[in-house]
Formats: structure tokens, sequence, C-alpha cells
């Protein structure tokens, strides 16, 4: 790795805990790779303590932005100077660039990464029969993206219900002519379905939903990234599934990131050949 000096731009990654980050084993090898000085640096920041430590993060004059993962993308769209009309839907934000005149712009690339992945895999979203499962900071922008492009019903469920109910009305407010509804983990009877809770990352925790309720035709998506094959990806597989690991997501994200940030742009191919991750 290239050795950092007073010249390098940093990216933070903020989020909590940080063992789990896989994003700075994709970006700093290309940056390496194109001879870019610059360098994304985890730091962990619990919930409680992220309102002043974002601010004070910012003030370092060599930090460019930011990458934002859990528990901070839906408190990171209330501190933002500006925020985008992605991230508004989504109601979360994971990117975070500061102006020149030190402001901060937050915007959402989770949604779109998510969908950019399904699309390339043959997924044909215009038209489809959508159950996203979580309704946080990764399934909100997931759900906004898939409605911008084309779903015909998005079926919404949390075990938080005001949360679903509340990205329900934002999907209504911008897509009238979709069909939005809060329901039940059911997996049944629908053409995608999308795990965006936490579930897979602890090696005890129950799945997502039943997957003996999944048809063959019935495509899966995932969000955890703590392994490549989750019990629920491996249930899914079994049952014949097509499907989407969780790092395709990320992958697909990047090139969004790195235009935001100013870096130039990298296909998926292009970052999985250079990357470092290890499972």
């Amino acid at each position: 790795m290239t050795m950092l000096s007073g010249k390098t731009t940093l990216i933070a990654h903020l989020g909590y805990p940080t063992e789990a980050f896989k994003a700075p084993l994709i970006y700093n090898p290309w940056f390496e790779k194109k001879g870019i000085d610059a360098m994304v640096v985890p730091m962990g920041v619990k919930a409680e303590d992220y309102p002043v430590s974002l601010r004070q993060i910012f003030k370092f004059s060599n930090v460019l932005g930011a990458l934002v993962t859990m528990p901070h993308k839906v408190s990171t769209v209330g501190l933002a100077d500006e925020v985008s009309v992605t991230a508004r839907i989504a109601g979360a934000a994971n990117a975070l660039l500061k102006r020149p005149d030190g402001t901060l712009l937050a915007d959402q690339f989770d949604g779109a990464g998510f969908a950019r992945g399904v699309a390339r895999k043959g997924f044909k979203t215009k038209g489809s029969r959508i159950l996203v499962v979580g309704t946080g900071g990764v399934g909100s922008p997931i759900a906004a993206s898939l409605a911008a492009d084309g779903a015909a019903s998005i079926s919404l469920f949390d075990l938080n219900t005001a949360s679903a109910e509340g990205l329900a009305s934002r999907l209504k407010t911008y897509y009238p002519d979709m069909e939005v509804a809060v329901t039940s983990n059911d997996p049944a009877g629908y053409d995608l379905v999308v795990n965006a809770t936490p579930l897979g990352m602890k090696p005890d925790d129950p799945l997502p939903f039943d997957v003996t309720r999944l048809a063959p035709t019935t495509f899966v998506g995932e969000v955890v990234m703590k392994q490549e094959i989750t019990p629920m990806l491996k249930a899914a597989i079994e049952r014949g599934c097509k499907y989407q690991v969780g790092t395709d997501m990320l992958f697909e994200m990047i090139p969004a990131y790195l235009e935001f940030f100013g870096f130039g742009t990298a296909t998926p191919e292009e970052l999985r050949a250079v990357a470092k991750i290890e499972y």
C-alpha cells in the first residue's frame, strides 16, 4: 500500500463497529493502481457521538468526504447542509462531500448499487413485484432505486412498522402510480426478494424470512457482507433461485462514489481485479 503523506486526500469511512468494513480493501488498491494519492480510512464512531464527531472530522483540512455506513445513514440526512433528492426519498445517506466552502453535501448510492447489480445479472425490474425486508438505512434506498427503475409494486416489511410506513409514504409521494404496501415478510409470489436487514452478520441469527416459501423463479438479493454466501443465500440457492451477494452491491456503487468525490470512475470488473477482500 502506498505510504500516507502530507498530500494524501482522506476519505473517512464512518460507522460502528468497523470490523466488517470492506470498502477500504477495494478503494485503496484501486487508488494505488491508478496512482491517486488518496486513502479510505475506517473511523469507528458510536451513534451517540456521531453528530459532534462528524463536524470535528470534517474540520481536518485533508478530509474530502466520507463513506457512511451503519448506524449513521439515517441520521446523516439531518446533519448535512444539502441532501440529494435520492437521499431524501430514501431517508438515508451513505456519502458526504465537503465542498470548497466547507458545507457538506449528502447523497445516496446503496440503492443504485443494488439495482445496477441485479440488472447486470439479467433481472428486469420494470413491471416486477418486489418484497424488501428491512426498511432502514439500506432497505430504503434500495426500494427508492427499484421504484425509479419501474417496479410495478413494492411490498415493505420491518419489525419497526413506523419505519416501513414512513418509507411507503415517501414512495407513494414520488411514485403515485406504483403499488406500495406495508405487509408481512412472506416471500411467496414475488419476482425479487431483498434481505435488507443485518440478519446474517452473526452465526446465530435467524433467517430474515421463510425461505421454504421462495419459488425457484424468484431472484434473491442480499446486503450482508460478513460472508459471501450467507445462510439465507445458501438456502435460496438450494431452492434454485438466482441471487446477488452483498458485496456485488458495493462493487456496483463504487463507480458512483468515485465520480461523486471527483476521482473519475471504474468498472466493477476493474475494482474486483485489485480488491483485497477475503471472507
